[in-house]
């Protein structure tokens, strides 16, 4: 199955001991490979079938991605170091700033200066105003439509209009910009964010995501710049990216080490190439011959390539990953608009086929949330507590006897393909609703994914998402994902790819656990929101992902960066010359 998801981070170093068990720390399958990494040479990066679908910071919210271009070739106000110690790793440190922010006033208002010798890629300086801008591109919710913006939705303090929006609409439009010139303003190289209620983890958030990054007034081309890349870190791109095919990445002649603490730039290049399949990548990697040795890459071993797995010796890395996999009925759908049909839907769902068939408990362990058992707050849901993970036939038929739908109850799913994994998921599942009274119809995406279900009109029944803590709290899962207020709009989804709306009762849930200071009492909250989505089925959980990677032979000083996301540390990684 295509692994496109998001990221994990942290927030308070006392969560953090939960949390490693998620990320994988101290497994006994773990094993550096490599030795030491030296400079120079040509690294490779293998992305797999799966498309990248935005190069632009404030629409990136796929954690591959995140984690790529964090390392590689853009910089923040603050960033997490190459560390896996449990307490360093996730604790951010500065970047383009001098320092990890102040606050006087518990974290309604946050203020960072920006150092003054850093540059673009083209010799310009990085300036406040760069921040503010990037800040003020996510509020053009019918251009900049993918990313994190939910959050700078509600806690900038910009009062929202009648569509339960913003009044600022971005810059682009300029409607309200005196409102958001109030929330995010410069003094010299110093930025004040300005909260409508604290945020105290604000520092967590620009670590973790890119979404708060600088952005060039003067070169912003809007949607057409979905794949421009402006760099101000280590590397920039070397012509155009070409999608679906790649791009190389040469070094950035304006950044400068001595600013830069965290990426350490090895290779003389970065080449990326998308397309091949996994079971390709892996025949490569198990050979370790050719390009491949000089390479590593976020696609998970097919579970076909499990018995091989001693051919790779210390090259061979296992990690448990933060993130949830699971399926959403579309309530835009003439079916799952009827409780019914969603409820057959959820008692018919055999998660056991589908780990099975996406390669068993060396793969996958059992979800009954969306929320990771390692995030705290974490609450078995309780509409899902009582399901078989094989699921139940028979109560799903007597559920879909009540569906208002014409029998059979014809589905269209959409989720993540292009790999016999995935495939055989889809299958295993198309199998268990089908036994139950469904007529289901596969529809696999090969090449972008997220993009095409974030359409409010998007034609699909049930489609699949995966999703890991931004940082580890429950309240980032939860809203991002469920909030119809700061998902739903005329143009996008955001990531509530069901359309599902709660209403004024999961709304003014979510308010009551925003408002709540008190972390334990604030996660109780988050988890009756979570235990009434699943009364409403909004979604169906299936298991947490289990990595298992392999890298080239050639690379030096390889790295998982298991205290944040577990992928490779492109920070830290070089490769033989």
């Amino acid at each position: 199955m295509a692994f496109s998801k998001k990221p994990l981070a942290a927030l308070a170093a006392m969560a953090l001991a939960a949390t490693l068990a998620a990320c994988g720390g101290g497994d006994s399958d773990d094993k550096p490979g490599g030795g030491t990494a030296e400079a120079g040479g040509n690294a490779i990066f293998l992305n797999g079938p799966r498309n990248t679908e935005h190069w632009d910071p404030q629409r990136m919210y796929i954690g591959r991605d995140l984690n790529n271009s964090g390392r590689l070739f853009y910089r923040s106000l603050v960033a997490f170091p190459a560390s896996n110690d449990a307490t360093e790793g996730t604790t951010p440190v500065p970047d383009l700033a001098t320092d990890t922010g102040t606050t006087e006033d518990g974290g309604k208002t946050w203020k960072f200066t920006i150092r003054d010798d850093v540059k673009w890629e083209d010799g310009k300086p990085i300036t406040c105003e760069d921040f503010a801008y990037g800040a003020s591109r996510n509020f053009a919710t019918d251009v900049i439509i993918g990313g994190p913006a939910n959050y700078l939705f509600t806690y900038l303090d910009i009062p929202s209009g009648d569509d339960g929006l913003p009044q600022y609409k971005g810059p682009y439009t300029g409607k309200g910009q005196e409102l958001f010139d109030k929330a995010v303003s410069c003094d010299g190289q110093t930025i004040t964010y300005k909260m409508k209620k604290a945020w105290p983890d604000f520092p967590q958030s620009a670590a973790s995501l890119r979404y708060l990054d600088p952005y060039r007034k003067d070169l912003d081309k809007g949607d057409a710049n979905n794949f421009t890349i402006i760099s101000n870190g280590p590397y920039k791109l070397d012509g155009q990216w070409k999608e679906g095919t790649g791009g190389k990445f040469v070094r950035n002649e304006n950044w400068d080490a001595s600013t830069d603490s965290i990426r350490k730039a090895y290779p003389d290049t970065w080449e990326f190439r998308e397309g091949d399949s996994d079971e390709a990548i892996y025949e490569q990697f198990l050979a370790d011959s050719g390009d491949a040795q000089y390479a590593v890459t976020e696609r998970r071993m097919p579970p076909s390539f499990y018995s091989r797995i001693k051919e790779a010796g210390d090259r061979y890395s296992r990690v448990e990953s933060p993130y949830v996999d699971y399926v959403l009925p579309n309530f835009n759908s003439p079916v799952f608009k009827d409780a019914n049909c969603r409820e057959a839907l959820k008692l018919a769902t055999n998660k056991t086929a589908w780990i099975k068939a996406g390669g068993g408990e060396k793969a996958y362990t059992p979800a009954y949330s969306v929320v990771n058992p390692n995030v705290p707050g974490y609450k078995e849901n309780p509409a899902f507590a009582d399901v078989p993970d094989e699921g139940d036939v028979d109560a799903a038929k007597a559920a879909l006897a009540k569906c208002s739908a014409p029998k059979p109850v014809k589905i269209k799913f959409t989720y993540s393909g292009g790999t016999p994994t995935s495939d055989n998921q889809a299958a295993a599942l198309k199998e268990s609703w089908d036994a139950a009274g469904f007529s289901t119809e596969l529809d696999p995406l090969e090449d972008t994914y997220y993009s095409v279900i974030q359409k409010p009109d998007a034609d699909f029944d049930v489609t699949w998402g995966g999703w890991g803590a931004d940082w580890p709290s429950i309240g980032t899962v939860i809203p991002p994902l469920f909030d119809s207020r700061i998902n739903l709009t005329g143009d996008s989804n955001g990531n509530d790819y069901g359309n599902y709306k709660g209403g004024p009762e999961v709304d003014k849930l979510i308010d009551d656990a925003y408002a709540e200071s008190d972390l334990d009492k604030a996660a109780d909250k988050w988890a009756a929101v979570d235990a009434k989505l699943g009364e409403d089925v909004a979604y169906i959980p299936l298991e947490i992902t289990i990595f298992n990677f392999v890298h080239g032979g050639k690379i030096t000083g390889y790295a998982n960066n298991i205290s944040v996301n577990g992928y490779a540390d492109l920070a830290v990684i070089g490769v033989e010359k």
